[in-house]
C-alpha cells in the first residue's frame, strides 16, 4: 500500500506598525493572519545576499516504499478548478540582487539523467531555462510564470524565502510552515511577504507583489494537527498556506502572469493512487536558488504518512512551498489529433499539494507535500475568496 503523509499548513502576517503583533482569528477551523498596514508600498526588501532559504523540515523516519494504495483515502470525490493563462506582458524590475552563478557558468546546461536516492524513487530535477537569457527564458512563459519565489521576515526580524504559485487572479498557495510557526510560543506569524513571479537571477519580470492576509488551517497554527508518527509539524496534514495579494491600482499579477488550476481529494491520481509529480521551485542547491528548477517524478499517496504525496527529488531549503502539480503543459487546452483521447482527469496544469519536507538523510532522494483536500484548500480558497472576491474574480 502507499504510504500518505498528513501535512498542516498555516498562514498568517503580522501588523509591522509599532511592532506590535496583533493576534490570530479562527473562524471555521481557518487562521487568519492580521491586515498588512493600509497602503504599504510594493518596495523590494530583501535580497538574495541575505534572505536564507527556508529549511526544509525533515523526518527522521524511514523512507516510505513505493507501492500500490487501492482503496481512496479521501472522504469525497475528486475535484479541480481551472487556471487561466493570462496576458502575458511583463512590468520587469531589475533586482540587482543575484546574477548566474559559479554552477551556471561552469555547466551551462545542467542537464542530469534520471536519478535516484536510497529509497530507489527515480526522478528528474534540472532547471527549466537549460539555456538562453531573460529574453527566452521559458521560465518567463505560462505555466511556469505562476510561480516565484516568496520572501518573507521571521518575527526576529531575519529575512527567508521560499517557492509559491498563483492559483487565483490575486491568490498565492505555499506551505504553512513558510507563513507560521506551528504551534509553540508566540508570536507565530512571519510577516512581510513578497512574491516575485518567474525570478531570474535578478530580474523580477512581472514585478513585486505585497501580500495583506494570510489563511492557515486552525489546526497547523495551534500545533495540534494529525502528523506522522516521530514527525509532528513535519509530516502532517495541513501544512498549506493561502496569502491574499494586495493589487496595484486595482490590478492583481494573475492578469499578466496567469494562475494555475487546483484540485484536491486525489484528483489526477490513478485507481490506485499513482500520478506523474512536476515539482517547480527554487531551492538554494541549484543555481544558488537563482532560478526555476523542475523535478518529474511518480507520486504516490501515502498512509503511513498521514495521506501525504511522496516523490523522489533533490530540491532542498527554498523549495518549501512550491507547487506538484500534474498534467503540466506548454499549450494549455491543447487538442489532439489523428482520433488520439485524452486521459482521464486531464485538465492541464493542475497543483495538487506544495512542496513541504524531506529526509533528514540527504541520501534518501525524496520529498512530500500535504495532499489538496475539500477539508483544507478548499476551505481556505473559498475563505480568501469570499473575504476578498475581487482576487478570485475571472
Amino acid at each position: 500500500m502507499k504510504k500518505i503523509h498528513k501535512m498542516v499548513f498555516i498562514s498568517s502576517l503580522t501588523a509591522i506598525a509599532g511592532g506590535a503583533v496583533a493576534p490570530a482569528v479562527f473562524a471555521a477551523g481557518i487562521s487568519v493572519s492580521p491586515a498588512a498596514p493600509s497602503g504599504a508600498a510594493a518596495t523590494f526588501i530583501y535580497s538574495d545576499a541575505t534572505a536564507k532559504p527556508m529549511p526544509l523540515p525533515m523526518a527522521k523516519t524511514a523512507p516510505a516504499a513505493m507501492s500500490a494504495y487501492a482503496v481512496s483515502p479521501f472522504s469525497g470525490p475528486p475535484g479541480f478548478q481551472v487556471g487561466a493563462l493570462g496576458s502575458g506582458v511583463m512590468s520587469p524590475v531589475n533586482l540587482g540582487t543575484s546574477g548566474a552563478s559559479a554552477q551556471d557558468m561552469a555547466s551551462p546546461l545542467m542537464v542530469s539523467p534520471q536519478e535516484f536516492g536510497t529509497s530507489n524513487h527515480p526522478f528528474t530535477t534540472a532547471p527549466v531555462d537549460l539555456v538562453g537569457t531573460p529574453a527566452n527564458a521559458v521560465s518567463l512563459r505560462y505555466p511556469y510564470r505562476a510561480t516565484g519565489k516568496l520572501y518573507f521576515k521571521k518575527p526576529n526580524g531575519a529575512s527567508y524565502v521560499c517557492s509559491a504559485s498563483l492559483i487565483k487572479k490575486g491568490l498565492i498557495v505555499t506551505a504553512a510552515h513558510c507563513v507560521t510557526k506551528y504551534g509553540g510560543t508566540l508570536p507565530r506569524w512571519y510577516n512581510s511577504w513578497q512574491f516575485v513571479p518567474a525570478k531570474y537571477d535578478g530580474l523580477a519580470p512581472y514585478g513585486i507583489w505585497n501580500a495583506s492576509i494570510a489563511r492557515v488551517m486552525s489546526v497547523y497554527y495551534n500545533g495540534t494537527d494529525s502528523c506522522a508518527a516521530g514527525a509532528p509539524g513535519v509530516v502532517c496534514r495541513n501544512d498549506i498556506a493561502i496569502l491574499t495579494v494586495t493589487p496595484k491600482s486595482g490590478v492583481y499579477p494573475g492578469k499578466t502572469t496567469g494562475w494555475y488550476g487546483w484540485g484536491y481529494n486525489g484528483y489526477g491520481f490513478s485507481g490506485t493512487n499513482l500520478a506523474l509529480i512536476n515539482q517547480l521551485g527554487y531551492p538554494a542547491s541549484h543555481n544558488s536558488g537563482n532560478r526555476m528548477q523542475r523535478t518529474d517524478s511518480q507520486g504516490f499517496i501515502s498512509a503511513a504518512n498521514v495521506n501525504n504525496t511522496v516523490w523522489g527529488s533533490r530540491q532542498t531549503g527554498g523549495s518549501s512551498g512550491g507547487p506538484e502539480l500534474v498534467n503540466l503543459s506548454p499549450i494549455p487546452g491543447a487538442t489532439l489529433s489523428g482520433g488520439i483521447l485524452l486521459g482521464a482527469e486531464p485538465q492541464a496544469d493542475t497543483v495538487v499539494g506544495v512542496t513541504s519536507w524531506g529526509y533528514t538523510n540527504q541520501a534518501v532522494k525524496q520529498q512530500g507535500a500535504s495532499a489538496f483536500t475539500n477539508t483544507n484548500i478548499l476551505a481556505l480558497v473559498n475563505a480568501a475568496c469570499a473575504a476578498t472576491p475581487a482576487a478570485c474574480a475571472p
